[in-house]
């Protein structure tokens, strides 16, 4: 009982971690496209993780043998995401608003909910589904408690972009859960920085990229820091989570991004953090807190 009660404690803290990562890359995006183009970021975070796991290729062949009927689903999950969820997301971004579009990923952990019910059989409590309710709401709040700072072009598009990128976002979490069963957590990981790093490097070749002429140290740090610490750290602990607990369950602490997100805009960037926005974040943390109770 003592080392299951100890894996789980682990793993929920690998989980919390890893959504402190996320968070941070939001400040390390938009330092990042101050200096180059959109694609060249997400290639070269790509690249940057890629060359991190290029050491533990040997372990991988080692550790365990590649099933051949496992290559269709780790296909299909690096490219829901980071492939085509980084592509959805970041157009969703400049069409509509960040706290429209924060509405929308809230919807994540209900989604991720519905498709382990129905891929993986997950049984859902009542507790857990209200449990739910209560953080996707806090979440909910917590966005419309945010001022956007830019008006939005396009916000119907934008929206359903957003929605894509969730759709993409739950079939990478569905296929890593059963693939967790017979691979590391790091392993996967791995997989999904090779493959973001094949798909994105045409992206470079097209007319509408701007191909850097200069390094520029502030921007080229934070593409190191997106590559090493959040694909790297932030997907190795998420997978490591969902390998130890039920994916319904993991996925509500995706929950906790925009929380940790508006706390460290407050922190670091001067932003203002209201009074809503705290009651918002105590909600998150009770939704979370409701959701992984067994009675």
């Amino acid at each position: 009982m003592s080392t299951r009660m100890s894996s789980l404690a682990w793993a929920y803290a690998g989980l919390v971690l890893a959504m402190l990562i996320w968070a941070s890359s939001f400040v390390a995006l938009k330092l990042a496209f101050r200096g180059y183009d959109p694609m060249v970021v997400i290639f070269g975070r790509m690249l940057v993780a890629s060359i991190c796991f290029a050491p533990f290729v040997p372990r991988f062949r080692s550790a365990a043998p590649l099933l051949r009927k496992d290559l269709r689903p780790l296909l299909f999950m690096a490219l829901c995401e980071p492939c085509l969820y980084f592509i959805f997301e970041a157009r969703a971004l400049e069409l509509t608003s960040a706290s429209q579009a924060g509405m929308i990923s809230a919807i994540l952990p209900l989604t991720v909910a519905i498709g382990a019910r129905v891929v993986l059989g997950e049984v859902l409590s009542v507790q857990t589904m209200i449990g739910f309710g209560v953080a996707i709401a806090g979440a909910c709040w917590l966005s419309m408690a945010g001022q956007p700072s830019v008006e939005a072009p396009n916000p119907v598009l934008g929206n359903f972009l957003e929605f894509m990128a969730m759709v993409c976002a739950t079939g990478y979490i569905i296929s890593l859960k059963r693939l967790s069963a017979r691979y590391s957590p790091f392993f996967l990981t791995a997989v999904q920085a090779f493959v973001g790093g094949v798909f994105f490097f045409p992206f470079l070749f097209l007319p509408a990229t701007v191909t850097p002429d200069r390094f520029d140290f502030i921007p080229a740090m934070a593409i190191v820091y997106l590559g090493a610490m959040v694909t790297l750290g932030a997907y190795g602990l998420y997978n490591y989570g969902v390998s130890r607990i039920p994916v319904s369950r993991a996925s509500v602490f995706i929950n906790l991004i925009p929380v940790f997100t508006v706390i460290m805009g407050a922190a670091i960037l001067g932003e203002r953090f209201s009074f809503y926005q705290y009651m918002a974040s105590g909600l998150v943390f009770i939704g979370i807190y409701l959701s992984q109770r067994d009675g």
